[in-house]
């Protein structure tokens, strides 16, 4: 790729997250200023409410208090997306829904690293009460977003042809 167009992706990969980080942050502060310490705010009776909660661990709340294994592992991880990103994903319109995905995995991994490295743990606050799924946040949103568009993207977009353009088997 021309180091002219992997600059020019660099730049908009990293604002597009950036953008996306920052209104993670945006919403975990809004949920410490008003919903820590208080009742849950209820949207929708019984089916969906804002619950404050410290997540110590990771997705779904495995991994408690792992953060020895957690940070140094989103660090990994977000150096390979970048790496995919900038580096494997060809510069063409084809591939736009990758970059997107990167984008969107990236963002969430960041969001929800900084606030392991700033407090110790990760502020939650979504909570469908309805099927009791795990509370969580917008950058869990990114990620979940990001792995269902991946997986709808390798069914029934991208042809083994396309990957092999971004990963060249060593034949």
């Amino acid at each position: 790729m021309e180091k002219h167009f992997m600059i020019k992706k660099g730049i908009i990969g990293a604002v597009c997250a950036a953008v996306l980080v920052l209104l993670d942050q945006l919403t975990k502060r809004l949920a410490v200023a008003h919903l820590m310490n208080q009742e849950p705010f209820i949207i929708w009776d019984g089916v969906f409410e804002l619950r404050y909660l410290e997540n110590r661990g990771s997705a779904f709340g495995m991994m408690q208090n792992k953060l020895a294994f957690l940070i140094p592992m989103t660090v990994i991880v977000c150096a390979i997306i970048v790496y995919i990103y900038l580096w494997r994903i060809p510069n063409q319109r084809r591939f736009r829904w990758l970059d997107i995905t990167a984008v969107l995995f990236l963002a969430g991994a960041i969001g929800n690293f900084i606030d392991r490295i700033m407090q110790g743990y990760v502020v939650d606050f979504f909570y469908f009460i309805l099927i009791d799924f795990p509370i969580f946040n917008v950058a869990d949103i990114y990620v979940v977003v990001a792995a269902f568009l991946l997986f709808g993207l390798c069914l029934f977009y991208y042809k083994e042809a396309d990957f092999e353009v971004i990963f060249p088997s060593k034949r």
